[in-house]
């Protein structure tokens, strides 16, 4: 596990720029560090030892030295391709998954990406034909960047390494404002900063001869739903199939702990490991028990015997982190959980450097309540026809708030419309009242419409959850939790976010992912055979969090309306609408969300953007300097 950074040289760049982009980044590698340089390429490495810990430097050559590899991730398959590649005649001088790949690209080139197992990013510059390759594992769970402007290439696990080079040419991506109001993030290859790039989940590039080309090698379907499955079916298979992608995760040379939360995907994980070996758990709370889990989890780690630490966190320690959190994300989001799952690799760190967790399971299971309401809206419009629906939307519009007018008008509206998560945070009109631009305001259902489309005709959870994998997963959840443990030099490792898992949740009929009044139906019958039954069926709470409460809070709500008063939000956005967000909320109507969005997003910008604004947000940021 660690970060790399590197670029096609140019004549203009001063020698040791590689070793400061990934100064950068040494929070993701503190073990060690290593470059490599020739008249085409730099590249530069930071290395977290996990497995093999006195070999596997990188970058790692081939024999013939053509070949130069830096790898970020681990592959809980690699000794089964290790003796494919020695049967074809490779030898190997380490026990590292890291020789693996670079064998294994020498011998198959992109076709290796079929073979994989794990959670990773990676770039192999080939000398022989001056081309440089990068490759992401199949959900994202492993970060890759790249800035191309058409002079100049760079890549990197984190965006903020490209500060460093001098070609890097940092403008906002002012276009996208209006997508991550919708969104909390940005759903899609593009950044807030421009001609900087995501390689998608599943994806590839080339580059070579100036010219940057990616490829699809996976994509998460439905192809394959089998309607004659049943929960108890189910439940057998995820049962296997979990007990197989925990074993794997917790290969290490170093000890495994796991987080631990109140809900069934995290206590899951920790169940099977412990059959394993005794394994410490970590857990974060706050001193509020409506808003901590820690009764919750304390309590299942001691009914299977294992330790469990719990940790906790106050208002203080959540605003006082918040710029140096956006710089760590590189890019604006504006989940509030992140905090919490900061102090918990914080403090995780300090025992561990690798931590299972349960991200994952909701998404490929059904596990999100939002799922439930296909099943009216299906029969609503299987039943009224569509022009009816039309009517009656037009209709609630004109009418005052009455029980039922936010179903009737969404009833007419088209699933890659209506589904929350498109517009999340500010829906369009919202979006055109906070803005100080309107005119830049955009159609963010137009912008995912792509993503709908690709699993068109089947039903309505289907496409929520087909979504969700695509968007949801890996560009919030999966992101924060790299971001947020890297940080702290914390490997984080999700089994439920696993190639064989999502193999048999594409399979899976609607009937045993969620009922009228129960989600992830299956998961839970599964874990249920092996948990305690509150556990297994505990509703889903998320990271539960008191931010609501604080920002009414007199010492919290200062800051914000500072910032909200600040140059920088004066510049994007409309203070007056601020304000009323900020009163609606002390009033009782929930505006936590958009306050957070804004707020997060006026820090992210005075963070990566300080010589825009008069504010001295970037002191605020520990152990690094923008």
């Amino acid at each position: 596990m660690c970060g790399f950074v590197g670029y096609v040289n140019q004549k203009d760049v001063p020698e040791g720029t590689i070793n400061s982009m990934a100064d950068r980044i040494k929070h993701r590698g503190p073990d060690d560090e290593a470059y490599f340089s020739d008249d085409n390429v730099s590249m530069g490495f930071r290395r977290l030892s996990i497995i093999d810990l006195a070999h596997g430097r990188q970058p790692m050559f081939n024999a013939d030295q053509t070949k130069v590899l830096t790898f970020n991730g681990e592959i809980y398959n690699y000794k089964e391709i290790r003796e494919e590649l020695r049967d074809l005649g490779y030898v190997f001088k380490t026990d590292v998954d890291s020789e693996v790949l670079v064998y294994g690209y020498e011998e198959w080139g992109p076709a290796l990406l079929d073979k994989l197992r794990g959670m990773f990013a990676f770039v192999i510059y080939d000398k022989k034909n001056n081309e440089v390759f990068g490759a992401r594992d199949h959900f994202g769970i492993k970060p890759l960047y790249y800035y191309d402007d058409g002079d100049t290439f760079l890549w990197g696990s984190e965006i903020k390494a490209f500060l460093e080079h001098p070609n890097f040419n940092k403008k906002l991506n002012l276009r996208l404002l209006p997508i991550h109001l919708s969104f909390e993030f940005i759903p899609s290859r593009e950044t807030m900063f421009k001609n900087v790039y995501k390689l998608l989940p599943g994806q590839y590039f080339l580059h070579k001869n100036g010219k940057t080309e990616t490829h699809r090698y996976y994509k998460f379907n439905y192809d394959h739903i089998d309607n004659s499955q049943t929960v108890e079916g189910d439940a057998d298979k995820i049962g296997k199939l979990v007990d197989d992608s925990v074993k794997a995760h917790m290969i290490a040379d170093v000890e495994v702990g796991s987080f631990l939360s109140s809900g069934i995907d995290s206590s899951y994980v920790l169940n099977e490991a412990a059959k394993l070996k005794p394994i410490q758990s970590f857990s974060i709370g706050f001193h509020h028990s409506k808003y901590s889990e820690l009764a919750w989890s304390t309590e299942f780690a001691k009914t299977i015997n294992q330790k469990n630490t719990p940790i906790y966190m106050n208002g203080d320690d959540y605003f006082n982190f918040l710029p140096t959190m956006m710089y760590y994300m590189d890019e604006p989001l504006s989940n509030p959980a992140a905090i919490q799952l900061y102090y918990l690799s914080k403090d995780t760190s300090k025992h561990v450097k690798v931590a299972l967790s349960g991200e994952g399971a909701d998404e490929f299971f059904g596990g999100y309540n939002t799922y439930l309401e296909a099943i009216p809206f299906d029969r609503y419009q299987k039943y009224v026809p569509k022009p009816v629906r039309k009517g009656l939307a037009a209709v609630a519009k004109r009418l005052p708030r009455f029980h039922g007018k936010r179903f009737l008008v969404r009833g007419a509206q088209p699933l890659s419309e209506r589904y929350y998560r498109v517009n999340y945070v500010f829906n369009y009109d919202d979006r055109n009242r906070v803005l100080k631009d309107p005119s830049i305001n955009t159609d963010s259902g137009a912008y995912t419409k792509h993503i709908f489309d690709d699993v068109k005709g089947k039903d309505e959870m289907t496409q929520m959850e087909y979504f969700d994998i695509n968007t949801w997963l890996p560009f919030d959840i999966l992101h924060k939790a790299d971001r947020m443990s890297m940080c702290n030099s914390l490997e984080v490792r999700v089994p439920f976010v696993d190639k064989e898992v999502a193999k048999f949740a594409e399979t899976m009929p609607v009937k045993t992912r969620i009922t009228p009044n129960e989600t992830k139906i299956a998961l839970r019958t599964s874990a249920e055979r092996e948990m305690p039954k509150k556990t297994a069926l505990k509703e889903k709470l998320g990271f539960p969090s008191p931010i609501a409460s604080w920002i009414n809070d007199p010492k919290y709500h200062e800051r914000i309306v500072k910032a909200f008063h600040s140059d920088t939000g004066q510049k994007f956005f409309n203070t007056n609408e601020l304000d009323r967000l900020l009163k609606e909320h002390a009033e009782g109507k929930s505006n936590m969300q958009k306050i957070f969005t804004i707020y997060t997003f006026i820090l992210w910008y005075q963070v990566y953007f300080p010589e825009d604004t008069t504010e001295n947000t970037v002191s605020l940021v520990h152990r690094t300097q923008i």
